[in-house]
């Protein structure tokens, strides 16, 4: 089997519109929460959203021409900005064989709905759900598999897991993988709303308090996230910078609610131990776990009580964050953008923080890294992602060593 390593990253968020001003913002607990402003908000409950800047397009436009635009929806320009920066930084790929290079990326939607819906011209390519991955696929010249995966807020982490499993496979050597979501519109405020998922506060600074007692919902967030994950082989032929290795994915559907998880996260516990399974590593390898930890009363407290069942007594000694306080709960992007977190706290040593954490709830006992980033080394990084549907994946991030 191919070891898989990343050697790309793409980033467009509340907090950047590239994944170094994404990183720094978020490791100095800065919070991309502000009150909406992209649509009136008198017949909404929920005011508050991580709203990407309009400036994001300047990304775009370096990457795409403006005649390529002019098709797309806001949601596909963010996932193509974030997948030309990614592929930008991954190096000289001038040398690789295009046949054997694939694009794969989660999208719950392309949100052609509300203002989107002024300009009626192009309809047909702006409502194609696998647009994204064919621009992509169509400027840079890659003839391998292009698709979507649409799994609702596990959508770019199913995408990982199959791209893991692409490379290490031998089909391909390297695929471009991310997500993609834009939230910010009357359609998706009122349809989680009516879920009374959201929380309703209109304070961005308390509104998402994932792991908090007072937690009353998540808050929506834009973005997207694309990382080029490559055969260990491929990358050291074309002398790529590793940031490190991809070295477990799974991905389960716990068949039990389209809107609940599995009474005491039996069902996130059992993806855990399936991708530490598929990386062939033990539960005390793990030092850091990015969670799905959206703010709600039953994920917060399951996805805590299934970490304990997976890592037992050592469950409070490892950092566990959410980065949803910080950049939104950002759908189909989630899990490409905490997958980047991952690879940057593998990096650089730093963990982010679960920011807006205040009194702490006596049912939720784990470590979750409050407010404040903290220096600590990661050698074994574990994201969640656990979707409506039951649809769960988790990936596994590995400090990368040359054998």
């Amino acid at each position: 089997m191919n070891k898989v390593v990343i050697t790309g990253l793409g980033a467009v968020t509340a907090l950047g519109n590239n994944t170094a001003d994404y990183w720094e913002n978020l490791i100095a607990g800065k919070s991309g929460m502000k009150t909406i402003d992209r649509i009136p908000l008198e017949h909404h409950d929920t005011t508050v959203a991580a709203q990407v800047d309009d400036s994001f397009e300047k990304e775009t436009s370096k990457y795409f021409k403006k005649r390529q635009l002019s098709a797309t929806t806001l949601s596909i320009r963010m996932a193509l900005a974030s997948a030309g920066e990614a592929i930008e930084n991954a190096g000289d790929i001038s040398g690789i064989d295009k046949k054997r290079v694939a694009v794969v990326y989660g999208v719950s939607d392309n949100s052609y709905n509300g203002a989107e819906l002024e300009n009626p011209a192009h309809v047909i390519l702006k409502k194609m759900p696998s647009e994204i991955p064919a621009m992509i696929s169509i400027k840079y010249g890659f003839t391998g598999a292009s698709f979507n995966v649409s799994t609702a807020c596990a959508s770019s982490a199913y995408a990982m897991a199959l791209a893991k499993q692409f490379i290490a496979s031998g089909m391909y050597d390297m695929v471009i993988v991310g997500g993609v979501s834009n939230t910010v519109s009357h359609l998706e405020i009122t349809g989680f709303n009516q879920l009374l998922a959201m929380s309703a506060n209109p304070d961005p600074e308390t509104a998402c308090r994932p792991f908090s007692k007072n937690r009353d919902g998540f808050i929506m967030g834009e973005g997207g996230g694309t990382l080029v994950l490559e055969s260990e082989t491929s990358a050291k032929n074309r002398n790529a910078k590793i940031y490190c290795e991809l070295a477990g994915a799974s991905m389960t559907d716990e068949a039990y609610n389209l809107t609940a998880p599995k009474t005491g996260g039996t069902g996130m516990a059992e993806t855990m131990r399936l991708a530490l399974e598929d990386a062939g590593m033990k539960p005390d390898e793990i030092n850091y776990i990015n969670a799905h930890g959206t703010s709600t009363n039953l994920n917060d407290l399951y996805e805590t009580m299934a970490i304990k069942d997976v890592f037992g007594e050592q469950a409070k000694q490892i950092p566990v964050s959410s980065i949803k306080a910080a950049i939104g709960h950002t759908l189909a992007a989630g899990g490409a953008l905490e997958a980047i977190a991952c690879v940057k706290a593998i990096e650089t040593g730093i963990i982010p923080p679960t920011l807006h954490f205040d009194e702490a709830d006596p049912e939720l006992d784990l470590d979750y890294v409050p407010n404040t980033a903290r220096q600590q080394e990661v050698t074994g990084a574990l994201s969640n992602s656990f979707g409506f549907g039951g649809h769960n994946a988790t990936v596994i991030f590995r400090k990368y060593t040359e054998v």
